[in-house]
């Protein structure tokens, strides 16, 4: 959060889960990391590697998004910050699906994930209704 930013938002709910969200992605990634960083036998790497840098790139980018629709003045300038929150939960949850075909043992924590997207996405339309 910079050093402008109203306080009060660190206290939203939504803003609350998607720190949790990121902070969750970014334990995930660690784990696949590990897992996914070897070589195959053939020389290749496991391509399924990048999808867990999308997770926590994605992720990271929830709480300034909501930050700037709560901050904007000007509703259509809004819509697009919620727009984006929207397709970034979306490609977060593709990603876990993604993710849960690799061959780590990491998977296990996918459901975990897609589990708080689906609250984080309530709250996104319960926050919706506030702006």
């Amino acid at each position: 959060m910079s050093p402008n930013t109203p306080s009060y938002l660190s206290e939203l709910p939504i803003y609350k889960k998607a720190i949790e969200i990121f902070t969750l992605s970014q334990s995930i990634s660690m784990y696949f990391n590990h897992d996914l960083s070897g070589l195959k036998p053939d020389g290749s790497e496991d391509s399924n590697i990048y999808f867990t840098g999308d997770i926590v790139q994605q992720s990271v980018s929830l709480a300034p998004e909501i930050v700037n629709a709560e901050l904007e003045r000007y509703s259509d300038r809004k819509y697009k910050h919620i727009a984006s929150l929207r397709h970034l939960t979306n490609m977060l949850y593709k990603n876990s699906y993604r993710l849960e075909r690799s061959n780590s043992n990491g998977k296990d924590f996918l459901p975990i994930l897609r589990s708080e997207l689906k609250k984080f996405k309530q709250l996104q339309r319960t926050w919706m209704l506030t702006l």
